[in-house]
């Protein structure tokens, strides 16, 4: 009989310990938006605002394998506005999901640098167009 507890604590203890790990996984992945602030020039590692809950920075959009198949990342030019999840790390942000959005869309913090992205966009493409 304490043979058959011990073993059954021995597996609720295993149990806990998956459930805590998934659950630190989870909690690394959160929601993000972003404005490409730059031309991308490698499009592994792009450069863009991005805005998580209130904050912005300056960070770099770090694609995998499956992103970088993804058709919305190979048409990434400078302006898209993004939505994305993923972790943040220290050498930028890497990116689980993404999804083209509407400049509309993005939190107010970064509407006013689409804005003006789109803006200064127009006025360097504008003269070239007959």
């Amino acid at each position: 009989m304490l043979r058959i507890a011990g073993i059954i604590m021995g597996c609720l203890f295993v149990l806990e310990l998956v459930i805590r790990g998934y659950s630190c996984v989870w909690a690394d992945d959160v929601t993000a938006f972003a404005v490409v602030s730059e031309n991308p020039q490698d499009s592994a590692r792009v450069s863009a605002k991005v805005s998580i809950g209130d904050s912005v920075a300056d960070l770099r959009l770090l694609a995998s394998e499956p992103i970088l198949s993804n058709l919305i990342w190979k048409k990434l030019e400078i302006c898209h506005a993004l939505k994305l999840e993923g972790r943040k790390a220290s050498d930028g942000f890497h990116i689980l999901t993404v999804r083209a959005i509407d400049a509309a869309m993005l939190p107010m913090v970064l509407q006013g640098f689409a804005g003006d992205c789109l803006l200064r966009k127009a006025l360097e493409i504008a003269p070239f167009v007959d």
